[in-house]
This record gives C-alpha cells, sequence and structure tokens, in this order.
C-alpha cells in the first residue's frame, strides 16, 4: 500500500508544473499581442527632399591680387647740371611726345659752344697754314735747296693740324648737346607726376630724386603670380605646344577693381615669366588692359579674375553636405530609399555650389535637407516632387 506522504509530495510536483508551463504560456500569447501593437506604434519613415545630381558645364572664377603699371613708367631727369629757368608744365598734365617740360639755364653751355666753335676755328686756320708750308718746301725740295727732311716734317705738321680739326669738331658737337641738353622734353605721351623741382633750383644728373615721373597709361600692364602647383594646372588646363602658343589660346581676363567692382573692359594675358621666383616660389604673368579713358593709372591696385570651364561638372548645394575632420560627406539614397554618407572630392565652388570631382555619378539621388536628423543606413521618404525646385536650387 503507497506511502501517503509520498503520494501528496508527487501531487505538489505535478501542480507545480502545470502551473508553470500556463503561466509560461500566457506570457507567450501577451508577447505574441503585443508585437502588432509596438509595430504600429513605429514612426514611420522622415519624408526629406532629393536632389537628383546630374552633369552640366559651369564656369568658375579664381582671383589673384594684381599690381597695375602703364605701359611706360619713365624718371624724368636731367643730363647736365645747371639751374632750371623754366617749368613748363603742371602736375598730373597729359603730355605729347617731343614737349618741352624743364628748361635749364643756357648761358654756361652756350659759352661753351662758342669755345668750341673757336677752337674749330683756329684748328682749321692752322691746317692752312701747314698746307702753305707744304707748298713752299715742295718745289725747293725737287730743286734740291733743301732737304726732304723738312718737307717730311711740314707733311706731319699738316696730319697734326687736320686731327686738331676733327678734335675741335667733337668738342663743337659735344658743346651743342649739352646745349641741346638744356631743353628737357617728353620722351613719350603721358600723364606728368609731382614736381618736386621748381624753378630755380640746381639739378645734376646725380641727383637722388628725379625731375618728375611721366606714365603712359592708355594702355596698362596688370601682374599677377601664380604658386607652382597652380602654375602646372594652369598648363594642363589650357593647350598649346609652347608658351607663346598657349598664351593665344588664353580666354580673356577681367580685372576686379580695389572697391571690388569689375573694369569694364576685358585684358588679354601676353606674356609668362621665364622663371619662377625663388624667394617667393611663384611665377610671374602679365595681362594687358585698354585704358583710353585714363581710369587706371600707375601703382593701381586690384585683383585678375581668371575663369575656368568644367565641362561634365557635378553641383552640390553646400547646405546638402556636411563637414567631419577636414572631409565633406553627403547623404546618398540607395534603391531601398536608404541613405549612406559618401565622401566626396570638391574640385571648386560656383556661388552656393560645391564642383564635385569624385564621390558621387549622375543619377544618384543624395538629401537636400534635414541632414541632421538622418544617420548613415537609415530609411526615409524620398520627397521627389521637390527635385525640380532642388535642382534650381542647385544652379543657382
Amino acid at each position: 500500500m503507497p506511502d501517503f506522504n509520498e503520494t501528496s509530495n508527487n501531487v505538489r510536483l505535478f501542480n507545480t508544473i502545470i502551473i508553470s508551463l500556463a503561466t509560461a504560456i500566457v506570457l507567450f500569447l501577451a508577447s505574441c499581442s503585443s508585437t502588432p501593437a509596438q509595430m504600429a506604434a513605429a514612426p514611420p519613415p522622415p519624408s526629406l527632399p532629393v536632389l537628383t545630381v546630374n552633369e552640366t558645364s559651369q564656369q568658375t572664377f579664381v582671383d589673384y591680387p594684381a599690381s597695375i603699371q602703364g605701359v611706360s613708367d619713365l624718371e624724368i631727369r636731367p643730363q647736365i647740371a645747371g639751374t632750371i629757368d623754366r617749368v613748363l608744365v603742371n602736375e598730373g598734365q597729359k603730355v605729347n611726345k617731343g614737349q618741352l617740360l624743364f628748361q635749364i639755364s643756357q648761358l654756361p653751355f652756350r659759352a661753351q659752344l662758342n669755345n668750341a666753335k673757336a677752337a674749330l676755328s683756329a684748328a682749321k686756320a692752322a691746317v692752312l697754314n701747314a698746307q702753305l708750308e707744304i707748298d713752299k718746301l715742295t718745289p725747293l725740295v725737287q730743286a734740291k735747296v733743301v732737304s726732304a727732311f723738312q718737307l717730311q716734317t711740314a707733311k706731319t705738321t699738316h696730319q697734326i693740324a687736320l686731327a686738331n680739326v676733327e678734335q675741335a669738331k667733337a668738342a663743337v658737337n659735344s658743346a651743342q648737346i649739352n646745349l641741346n641738353y638744356t631743353q628737357i622734353k617728353a620722351p613719350i605721351s603721358g600723364n606728368i607726376g609731382r614736381l618736386p623741382k621748381k624753378q630755380g633750383s640746381l639739378v645734376g644728373p646725380t641727383d637722388a630724386e628725379a625731375l618728375t615721373q611721366l606714365s603712359d597709361v592708355h594702355e596698362v600692364h596688370v601682374y599677377f603670380s601664380l604658386a607652382e602647383t597652380d602654375f602646372i594646372n594652369f598648363n594642363t588646363t589650357y593647350p598649346g605646344n609652347s608658351v607663346a602658343d598657349r598664351i593665344k589660346h588664353l580666354p580673356a581676363v577681367s580685372l576686379v577693381l580695389a572697391d571690388q567692382t569689375i573694369y569694364p573692359v576685358q585684358g588679354k594675358i601676353d606674356m609668362i615669366d621665364g622663371q619662377f621666383d625663388k624667394t617667393t616660389g611663384a611665377i610671374t604673368l602679365r595681362a594687358s588692359f585698354a585704358n583710353s579713358k585714363g581710369l587706371l593709372r600707375s601703382g593701381n591696385t586690384g585683383k585678375v579674375r581668371l575663369g575656368l570651364t568644367h565641362n561634365n561638372a557635378i553641383l552640390v548645394p553646400q547646405s546638402a553636405t556636411v563637414e567631419m575632420q577636414d572631409k565633406v560627406f553627403v547623404f546618398s539614397v540607395g534603391k531601398d530609399n536608404k541613405v549612406s554618407k559618401v565622401a566626396i572630392s570638391i574640385e571648386g565652388k560656383s556661388g552656393t555650389n560645391y564642383l564635385i570631382k569624385d564621390g558621387l555619378k549622375a543619377g544618384q539621388q543624395i538629401v537636400l535637407s534635414g541632414l541632421d536628423r538622418i544617420q548613415d543606413g537609415q530609411l526615409i521618404q524620398p520627397d521627389k516632387k521637390n527635385d525640380k525646385i532642388a535642382q534650381l536650387i542647385s544652379q543657382k
């Protein structure tokens, strides 16, 4: 006959098992019934505007600091020492080539010229006297009245007299040149600078300060420099087998003035320096601009603006990018509407857009805004109705 205690223990164990199974079934059913509710409570993917990037032709500009000089910038200096009798121009005046600018006192130089002319006359008289001596001695030598040595001496004296004539002529020419130097004329047409020397001033060729500056600015030369890397890109961008050939194919350039306005006339690059500056590591280029209205003067500063055409360029608004650790990223939208963070390489800027060198291809979609609300790999709902608007924004 079974023990009563043993039977009671078995009943309690059975009841415990039944209760545990019931609890597990209840928990399982509860979890199954709560899953649809939880799924229904999950938020939908965010709806964000997207942009389909396409290739286009775009022109960008790079500005380089520049200095402006006239075609000719000359210092006007005296060739002889003397006192200024007259100043015949005003500061800033427009003068023509050959116009008289300064008159230096002529009195000492006229005296030198007169002395030189007198010396020339004396030298010519000495030639005549030597010739007379030769004419006198020639028949006497033939008659053997005097020796041939005396005739030879007379001929030598005649040659010396002729040489003295030539020397006297040179002295006359030199005196005439110095007299001409008393009239200081404009070697070119241009504008007069400041006039530090006034009437009565003693001037000379060795003076530290020039009489004035004369600048021809009917055309101006604008000098700017390219760094070595920029010059390499410059050579690869523009066609040509030589420097001269490349210059012929260069496009016109613009000049940005100090007040940030654009000079109304475009210029042409017409010179590339033969070597780099060892100090700055840059090479100098020159662009020439017509200046018929005289708006530009020597000493002006500005910026030369070079235009560069990019064919098959991809534009991305700067607002659609994220910068992290010196890199720029965009969120690309895949076929499954999941976004992925893509690093892009920037070639340049055009307005508020980046020109993409690498990282994106035509036809790809990127998130245009709301970048702070998404993460890499997140599912979104592309708002394609804004795609045309986005394209218009990117083309501005």
